[in-house]
C-alpha cells in the first residue's frame, strides 16, 4: 500500500475518533506529498526514498520547533509539535539503535580506509546512503566524528 493510501486511511480513522492532533499531522503529510508530486510534474507516485526523506524532514521540523518552544518556556506549544512528530514517525521505518549505527559506521570506515577528519565527507556519504531512513543524520555525524577524531 502506498504512503498516500496509508495516510488517507489514518486520516479517516482520526476523523472518526475526532483526534484533531493526529488529523493535523496527517494533513501536513498529505499536503507535503501533494506538493512533492506537483513539483515533479508527474502523476506518478514518489519513490520510497523520497517519501522517507520527506517524512524525516517533517519530523525534524516539528522536533526543532518543539525544542525552540521549550527553550522559550512555551511547553503549551511544544507538546502538540511532539505529538505531531510521533504521528508522522509511524510511517517511517523502524529506527536503528545507536549501537547498530555505530557498527555500520565502523564497517564503512574499515571499507574506505578512512583515518582522519579529512575523510569524513566520504564516510558520511556512504553512511547516509546505507542508513537512509533508518538513522538520524545527527547521530550518524556524531558517531563518524567520534571514530575519525
Amino acid at each position: 500500500m502506498s504512503l498516500q493510501q496509508q495516510v488517507m486511511d489514518a486520516m479517516k480513522v482520526a476523523m472518526k475518533e475526532k483526534d484533531s492532533k493526529s488529523l493535523e499531522a496527517l494533513r501536513a503529510v498529505k499536503a507535503a506529498l501533494l506538493l512533492a508530486q506537483t513539483e515533479t510534474g508527474s502523476k506518478e507516485e514518489l519513490s520510497k526514498a523520497d517519501e522517507i526523506k520527506m517524512l524525516q524532514k517533517l519530523v525534524k521540523q516539528r522536533k526543532d520547533s518543539a525544542t525552540i518552544f521549550t527553550q522559550q518556556g512555551r511547553e503549551d506549544l511544544a507538546q502538540p509539535e511532539l505529538e505531531q512528530a510521533a504521528v508522522i514517525e509511524q510511517f517511517l521505518p523502524a529506527q536503528m539503535s545507536e549501537e547498530e549505527v555505530a557498527k555500520v559506521v565502523d564497517e564503512i570506515i574499515n571499507e574506505t580506509g578512512a583515518s582522519s577528519m579529512k575523510d569524513m565527507g566520504k564516510v558520511m556519504g556512504l553512511a547516509n546512503t546505507k542508513l537512509a531512513g533508518k538513522a538520524d543524520g545527527k547521530t550518524i555525524s556524531m558517531l563518524v566524528k567520534q571514530r575519525l577524531s
